[in-house]
């Protein structure tokens, strides 16, 4: 397995809709600020609410979620690799002989009529009355 990133932990930007600095979740328009104090302390509170926040859930139930997570996808393969698509293949095979059998079925059958109703009605003029 290759090590783990500490610094950059999503590489793939998976989450970059879920970004909730406070610049990105609070903003007072012009002409309507508060307080400097209330604003910089204000930002402080939502980080650090934030961050402890995000550090006792992720304490408690990233792990657990980890594992489920991981169960979820190795299931997922399993499904794909041992059901999906040998099913695909044996379907794809078993359709290939019906297809064999229509179009002996369409040619044996279907052709020569339609290409009688094609000798009859090919010659047929249509006239405006």
């Amino acid at each position: 397995m290759a090590e783990v990133d500490l610094v950059n932990r999503d590489p793939n930007e998976l989450n970059g809709f879920a970004r909730t600095l406070f610049e990105d979740t609070l903003g007072e328009p012009e002409g309507t600020h508060s307080i400097d104090c209330l604003w910089k302390n204000s930002a402080k509170c939502y980080s650090g609410g934030k961050k402890c926040c995000y550090l006792c859930l992720s304490t408690i139930f990233g792990l657990p979620a980890a594992l489920c997570w991981g169960w979820s996808f190795a299931c997922l393969s399993f499904e794909m690799i041992w059901c999906v698509t040998p099913m695909i293949r044996f379907e794809k095979i078993e359709l290939a002989a019906m297809k064999i059998l229509y179009q002996a079925y369409v040619s044996t059958f279907c052709d020569p009529i339609c290409e009688s109703f094609g000798r009859i009605f090919g010659d047929m003029k249509l006239a405006k009355g």
